[in-house]
């Protein structure tokens, strides 16, 4: 399953991929190994997607770092660039004449290119991780259906739920589940980055879009300063991402305890395993963080009115994956008002503190986490033999015209 670009002139379908964040792109990555995988190399892509999947053979249509924008009042000021991007990529996916469009996440962004596909697109169109319209606004649910063919979902009742809309879906686990964040070496990270065996470790996260860490990034930095005082051993690591990192070192460069800024998913996932406790922004990284099994906060703020318009729509009571799974706060999550330095630090120190807490959330995670497929065949090979076989089938060509 070589990472090498694929040649323009390979035989095999043609796959159009539409991949516009962080997680995305770990998934996107993941499905076309498998899709090479399966198929001996013969298979081509194209579309939108970050550095893992420009690894994997994609030539990306423009750097996905640009549309990292988060909530209501954040996306506005950008709204008309982001639109010129939707444009783009769905003129680029007729022109591709693909064999089949996969649209990955980011719901946002792919419903708006979805949108400007029906009854012009001449093949199947899946969505791989299906928006939550369980969660907020269910009658999205029915525009998803007019507009593709199949779901890949990522939750085991998500199937079901989806039926009653007319639309098909299947269960193919989460595609973090294979990331490898379980198999981290912790003791080669502290020994790589002249940490303490005994020192005390946090890992913070605060997000990979720029909203995301330019909210977090002051509020991490007064709980740094909390913890180090009152553990004078103890340190820091902050696992980032490309499309952030230079705002992450900028501020990290002003904490005390010495943190140490990595980038990458094998530092990261070292870093779970060499950590005692994370701190991190609600989002993908939860699966993560659970199948490492390492004891974790949630946090997270956006724009006052993102969140009081959230509050009006969300039908669950937690914004964690794992919590909404467990229907209980296996996680603790601190919020919008919640999400203050005091809070913080509070919790963090009382399971610093607690030994047998940290160790239950951990077995309590990743319980959720075989529940998402962890364990069990590779949700990325799972998603491939979907795709190629509506792909094979080609019968979505007049597909998401109307509610079936």
């Amino acid at each position: 399953m070589s990472g090498a670009p694929i040649p323009a002139d390979t035989d095999g379908p043609l796959v159009f991929l539409s991949a516009t964040e962080a997680s995305g792109d770990l998934m996107g990555a993941g499905l076309m190994r498998a899709l090479k995988a399966l198929t001996g190399g013969r298979v081509r892509f194209a579309g939108l997607g970050g550095d893992r999947m420009a690894a994997e053979g994609l030539q990306p249509l423009f750097p996905i770092a640009e549309l990292a924008v988060m909530g209501v009042v954040e996306l506005l000021p950008q709204m008309r660039r982001l639109l010129r991007r939707v444009d783009q990529t769905a003129a680029a996916a007729l022109a591709a004449q693909p064999d089949i469009i996969v649209t990955i996440d980011s719901w946002g962004f792919n419903t708006r290119v979805a949108s400007r596909l029906v009854g012009r697109r001449g093949c199947p169109m899946v969505q791989f991780v299906a928006p939550k319209v369980w969660a907020w606004r269910q009658g999205r649910a029915r525009r998803l259906a007019r507009m593709v063919d199949h779901v890949l979902a990522q939750l085991p009742f998500e199937p079901a739920f989806f039926a009653r809309y007319g639309l098909a879906a299947s269960f193919v686990g989460h595609p973090i589940v294979e990331s490898g964040a379980d198999a981290g070496d912790g003791t080669a990270f502290r020994a790589r980055h002249s940490i303490d065996p005994d020192a005390p470790l946090v890992a913070l996260l605060p997000g990979s879009r720029r909203s995301e860490v330019t909210r977090l990034l002051p509020v991490l930095g007064a709980v740094v300063a909390g913890l180090t005082a009152d553990r004078p051993g103890l340190r820091i690591v902050v696992p980032t991402l490309w499309t952030v990192a230079e705002r992450v070192r900028a501020a990290a460069a002003d904490w005390p305890g010495r943190p140490v800024v990595v980038e990458g998913d094998g530092e990261k996932y070292d870093a779970f395993a060499a950590s005692d406790l994370a701190i991190a922004a609600s989002g993908t990284v939860a699966v993560e963080l659970a199948l490492a099994a390492l004891p974790t906060i949630v946090v997270y703020r956006v724009n006052p009115l993102t969140a009081w318009v959230v509050r009006r729509l969300v039908k669950v009571r937690f914004a964690n994956l794992i919590n909404i799974i467990a229907d209980r706060p296996v996680v603790p999550e601190l919020l919008q008002d919640a999400c203050t330095p005091p809070r913080i630090l509070s919790a963090a120190e009382a399971l610093l503190d607690d030994e047998a807490a940290r160790r239950a959330q951990g077995v309590a995670a990743q319980a959720i986490a075989r529940t998402l497929g962890a364990g069990e065949e590779p949700p990325s090979l799972r998603a491939a033999r979907q795709v190629l076989a509506l792909a094979a089938g080609r019968d979505g060509g007049q597909a998401g015209t109307a509610i079936r």
